[in-house]
């Protein structure tokens, strides 16, 4: 498959990626960690978490999950989808519910 250009992104997402690396440099450098030293402990490349903090989304999300653990940042990880914080998800799931039960025939073994 291949790589989806940067360009081809909706202005609100790249917006949120560009948000989501400050972030991360900003988590980095408040626990006065390196780049250098990060990409140690994440076991990729000095380059690669450069590309994470400069919101690039061909990163992927197993470097990113790994990078907000290391920075002790991963429960917000596990919030991201959230099926109980799924309002438009929910509404619509109570938009199908039934409105009445069908009634059920019992046959006779």
């Amino acid at each position: 498959m291949k790589p989806l250009a940067k360009n081809a992104l909706p202005p609100k997402v790249r917006k949120s990626l560009k948000k989501l690396g400050e972030d991360l440099r900003t988590a980095r450098l408040r626990r006065n960690i390196t780049v250098a030293q990060l990409a140690e402990r994440a076991g990729v490349s000095p380059g690669t978490i450069l590309r994470l903090e400069n919101g690039d989304p061909g990163v992927g999300m197993g470097t990113l999950t790994l990078t907000l653990w290391l920075l002790g940042l991963n429960d917000r990880m596990m919030q991201l989808a959230d099926e109980t914080k799924d309002g438009i998800g929910l509404a619509l799931e109570a938009e199908q519910r039934r409105k009445r039960a069908r009634k059920i025939v019992f046959k006779a073994q």
